[in-house]
């Protein structure tokens, strides 16, 4: 396990930097560079000149490449052009939001997926069944932007039941701890509090779950599908054993290997799809950020978000892989 653990991490050096060097050329050739982005498009040459000798881009393309490269290693991602603070200060007070939300997408996802595409495997041909695969199907097909923007119309602007916008409503006067509300509201005791950050958090949530949950509903009832029409289940059956151990030991153990591979790839996902979602609720988080970013140009702090998802694209894989061991030996890697 620590061999499998330290060489999963080993690999991410050379994924970030080839990364770094991507990023790199993709910096070098936007129209205008980092001094454009810095002064405006309406900066003169002699302005121009002046910022790109300050930073050093009037140097040859290697001594460039290998200041960029050890900012990187120094963790220090420059200053964002919008706020003028540095990125890594601005993702650390944006960071817990997006976390948050993509947490309560995936386990709705997960907690939803799951037993509802075991269900609909069980019942095959049911109307449950009917009922999941053509849910599945809506949720893929829908926009995550349109489903957003349904959902806040109807469930917060037309019936109130929820919130519309931001993560506390303006009345409420709460604590941050570690700034996640939900989490500072139990910690703290502002139980109101929590409970308005959780009311805050449905739809979003919601939102962010549809396709994750689409896509574990259709890969658990695949994959349950085939595990019961192995020779091994039926031999667990006529051997007289119960219906709940033949369940969890012999069908969902091997039933799950794909789908976790599915919420890896999925749970990385959802730092994409969070953009469009933040900023239609204006829930503050790292989401909003980028896309107010991507209009103004501000490249340091796209720089770092595109290192930030492949380092949790990294990890997260990490983790499917201790996953996969545990819940089956036969795959671990000595």
């Amino acid at each position: 396990m620590l061999r499998l653990v330290v060489r999963r991490l080993l690999q991410l050096i050379p994924t970030l930097l080839g990364l770094s060097v991507l990023l790199f050329l993709w910096l070098n050739r936007l129209p205008g560079g980092p001094a454009s982005a810095i002064l405006g498009e309406r900066a003169t040459e002699a302005e121009v000149a002046r910022i790109n000798r300050a930073l050093g881009l009037d140097q040859p393309i290697w001594v460039q490449y290998g200041r960029f490269l050890k900012r990187i290693l120094d963790l220090d991602l420059g200053t964002s052009t919008q706020t003028g603070q540095p990125v890594w200060d601005e993702f650390a007070l944006r960071f817990p939001a997006t976390v948050e939300l993509g947490i309560a997408a995936i386990l709705i996802a997960v907690v939803v997926g799951i037993p509802l595409g075991y269900l609909a495997a069980k019942r095959r041909g049911g109307w449950l069944d009917v009922a999941s695969v053509s849910g599945s199907l809506v949720g893929i097909c829908i926009p995550v932007f349109f489903l957003a923007m349904i959902l806040r119309g109807l469930l917060a602007v037309e019936l109130g039941i929820f919130p519309s916008y931001g993560r506390l409503s303006t009345g409420i006067d709460a604590t941050s701890v570690t700034g996640f509300a939900v989490l500072d509201g139990l910690l703290t005791g502002e139980f109101d509090a929590s409970w308005d950050a959780i009311m805050h958090l449905v739809l979003p949530a919601v939102t962010l779950a549809s396709i994750p949950l689409a896509v574990i509903v259709r890969m658990t009832r695949a994959s349950v599908l085939e595990v019961l029409g192995e020779d091994y289940i039926r031999t667990a059956e006529s051997k007289g054993l119960g219906k709940n151990v033949v369940r969890v030991r012999h069908v969902l153990r091997n039933a799950l290997l794909p789908v976790i591979t599915a919420i890896g790839l999925l749970t990385g996902s959802l730092l994409s799809g969070a953009v469009l979602t933040e900023s239609v609720f204006s829930f503050g988080g790292i989401g909003s950020f980028i896309r107010t970013s991507i209009d103004a140009r501000d490249y340091p702090v796209l720089v770092g978000f595109i290192m930030f998802i492949a380092m949790v694209y990294v990890l997260i894989n990490l983790l499917v892989d201790l996953a996969y061991s545990l819940i089956d030996p036969r795959v671990r890697v000595h």
